[in-house]
């Protein structure tokens, strides 16, 4: 922990200093317009330190919170009580989920009621202070790393004091609990706020907060907790979602409240959001702060973020109409740059400067690929280029489809066309039904279906439009392109070697048909970009058509390219697509280091694109923080690429837009790139994970390809025209074939 801790006190405080001497100076603008109850900006609690990835409540957690998040940041800390009655750290009642103590004391759990209800594991009130001193904290949330386990002893309350946050937040249950075992929470604060100074202190239980008040000072905030809106507080007996109509008493006992996020967002029951409430106005009418909780990175996302946890906070601050007071997270560093950087964006503002935000396959993210609303969306989102990856139909016609096999893309394993499934090894090693296995009028009466490239985690997008759109060929993609304020389009161009020598259709002479055709041929028109994985395609296009640019993509994952390798790039394309673990390699989801390819292809005058950002956070190393804007800012910042190719172009988009661009030595720590390794280095030596395979370098030899065959434009256009015949299906591969299609068969029963 100390290197990583080491760099962020080098790299992070400085800047914040800085920010914060210029921001009192009135030399940085801030928001002024807040629709908070203060007018002041909203609060960032981190629940449990930076919880998200450390161990809740460990040192690592509390530090980790203090350098990259907000510098007004508030230290959060859930205290139960043991048997001698310290006060400690830990985010639940039992410590079964967030320590190892079951190793040190096995077998001794224990069953109490809690609430009236009987819960069973092993409780702080079981053991003395000094039993648990060798007991470690564990992350509790198994989608998160499991590296720093073990490193971190369970905290009292004084030693997160003693790190002197800005203020500190005490979250205070089970009072009734512990008198039943003959604890006083009371009197256990009573003593402690002689020595430390407490700015907030919430619970769920009215009794507990009344009987505090005279202990606490003017500059303690009391906060009344909401529990789900079904439970009972325990004082009243009342429901919490009836104590919610009577905001006038609750400000009686306390300054503020704080309550789950759905109770200001409610989401319907398949996960999209319903209307707001009028809880945050109802609150700041009668002078309570209101506070939003249960926010995590990686939670279950309405689908109406995006999976994107920027757009999340935003939507309770941003919005027009009211604005909370603070939010309790669990990954503090996002509702800082949120509360920071991006409120009050113009998003009527377009910049097509670099990074360029490209599309991949349209929103393909939010709406089914290569779909008239994937292609709408990613205009509306601010896409600078959108793109068609050009597939041929039966009967000749270029579409835009993201796979030639259309079991990838759409619904055509249920339908009559099911039949037409056969195995083409040249392409794939498993079946397909292939776009040139049926014409457009027959491809047209298949439905899309949305891309699922993380379903393996039960991760979907957008179910509610799972099979919506319609499919665009070519020339209607050129067409809804044109008037459109984009920086270009992009036409990737694969498996034309293939297609020329089985159909006999070139795809480079039948996508420049279409493009003059479409009235792309002149230099005053829309900028094209043609990009392929094949050398030979991109070379053909540059011997027809030197005023398009043209983009190289490297299909797999290299450390570096050598340099006769960058030299022949160069003799047919301008810029190259890279994947994002050639920039910055991963082991188990942990970045290494930051490869030098972006740099030695920038220097040879090549543009260099980063491919496929995704806003699901279990696309991203947790060096991110399951943030898709801090590793969008990397790759920008650090990595200095210059293109995105996204699923999500309008997160992209408002990444641009972002009012903390452009600050040197002032940019605020929430808005540095990650460093490369510093992660990993944090890991302790006994938690270390495998060291990952060196990535080759591209060599001369992976980019050399032969001239693409022979083909003729005849037909490839954008109406039924050809008779080209499918290729022929190998006998060795009939039995295959015939299992997959009553397979299929079986799935319609």
């Amino acid at each position: 922990m100390r290197s990583y801790r080491r760099w962020n006190v080098a790299s992070r405080v400085a800047s914040l200093l800085i920010s914060c001497v210029l921001l009192q100076l009135g030399l940085v603008s801030s928001q002024t317009t807040w629709k908070t109850l203060s007018g002041k900006a909203p609060t960032v609690v981190a629940k449990g330190g930076f919880s998200g990835l450390f161990p809740d409540s460990s040192q690592g957690a509390y530090s980790f919170a203090l350098s990259v998040s907000s510098p007004s940041t508030v230290l959060q800390c859930d205290v139960r009580l043991t048997k001698d009655g310290l006060g400690i750290c830990l985010p639940d009642i039992k410590m079964d989920n967030c320590t190892d103590v079951a190793n040190f004391f096995p077998n001794s759990s224990s069953t109490y009621l809690v609430n009236g209800v009987p819960v069973s594991g092993y409780f702080p009130i079981d053991y003395i202070s000094t039993d648990l001193g060798n007991v470690s904290l564990i992350q509790g949330i198994y989608t998160r790393t499991d590296r720093f386990d073990r490193s971190f002893a369970i905290l009292p309350v004084e030693a997160v004091a003693q790190l002197k946050p800005p203020a500190l937040w005490l979250n205070i249950e089970h009072d009734m609990f512990y008198t039943q075992h003959n604890l006083s929470m009371k009197s256990y604060m009573k003593g402690l706020v002689k020595n430390v100074k407490i700015n907030y202190i919430s619970s769920p239980e009215i009794g507990f907060l009344t009987s505090i008040s005279s202990l606490t000072s003017t500059q303690t905030k009391l906060i009344f907790k909401f529990l789900d809106p079904t439970s009972a507080e325990p004082t009243t007996n009342l429901t919490y979602s009836s104590l919610l109509s009577n905001l006038t008493y609750i400000k009686t006992f306390a300054s503020g409240i704080l309550v789950p996020k759905t109770y200001i967002w409610p989401v319907s029951a398949d996960n999209y959001l319903m209307d707001y409430t009028t809880i945050v106005t109802d609150a700041h009418k009668a002078g309570l702060e209101i506070y939003a909780g249960k926010l995590a990175n990686d939670n279950f996302f309405s689908y109406n973020y995006s999976y994107d946890p920027l757009a999340e906070y935003l939507s309770y601050i941003d919005n027009g109409v009211f604005s909370v007071d603070g939010f309790l997270s669990e990954f503090p560093i996002t509702p800082s740059e949120a509360i920071g950087c991006f409120v009050n964006l113009n998003k009527s503002s377009i910049s097509h400067e670099k990074p360029l935000v490209i599309s991949h396959n349209g929103a393909s993210g939010d709406y089914p690929d290569c779909t008239d609303l994937a292609y709408k969306y990613a205009v509306t989102g601010g896409a600078d280029i959108i793109d068609c990856p050009v597939q041929v139909t039966k009967d000749g016609v270029l579409i835009c489809m993201s796979s030639i096999n259309l079991v990838d893309d759409t619904t055509v394993v249920k339908s009559v066309y099911a039949t037409r499934m056969n195995v083409i090894p040249q392409l794939q090693s498993g079946p397909g039904v292939f776009t040139f296995n049926l014409t457009w009028d027959e491809i047209k009466k298949l439905k899309p279906v949305i891309s699922q490239p993380l379903s393996q985690f039960k991760t979907v997008r957008n179910p509610r439009y799972t099979n919506a759109g319609n499919y665009m060929n070519l020339s209607d993609f050129l067409a809804f392109a044109k008037n459109k304020d984009l920086a270009g389009v992009l036409i990737t161009v694969e498996n034309a070697p293939f297609i020329a020598q089985n159909l006999g259709i070139s795809m480079v002479d039948s996508v420049l048909a279409v493009l003059n055709a479409s009235g792309y041929g002149s230099a005053t028109s829309l900028p094209v970009m043609i990009q392929s994985s094949n050398s030979s395609v991109l070379l053909a296009f540059k011997q027809k058509a030197p005023h398009y640019k043209l983009l190289y993509t490297i299909n797999e994952e290299v450390s570096d390219a050598a340099v006769p390798a960058v030299a022949d790039i160069k003799r047919f394309a301008d810029a190259v697509a890279v994947e994002k673990q050639s920039i910055y390699p991963e082991t188990h989801h942990l970045i290494t280091t930051q490869t030098k390819l972006v740099k030695n292809l920038k220097s040879q005058g090549l543009s260099v694109y980063v491919y496929v950002l995704m806003n699901e956070f279990l696309s991203q190393a947790y060096d991110y923080f399951s943030d898709a804007t801090v590793e969008i800012n990397s790759f920008a910042q650090d990595a200095g690429v210059d293109g995105l190719i996204t699923d999500f172009p309008a997160t992209a988009r408002r990444y641009k837009q972002n009012t903390c661009q452009n600050m040197g030595n002032s940019t605020p720590s929430y808005m540095m790139p990650v460093q490369p390794g510093g992660l990993l280095q944090a890991i302790s030596p006994t938690a270390q994970p495998p060291a990952a395979q060196p990535l080759p370098v591209l060599s001369e030899s992976d980019v050399a390809e032969p001239p693409l065959p022979a083909g003729t434009t005849s037909g490839a256009q954008n109406g039924p025209a050809s008779s080209h015949a499918s290729p022929q299906l190998p006998a060795a591969v009939l039995i295959s074939v015939l299992l997959a299609i009553l397979s299929n068969v079986l799935l319609l029963v």
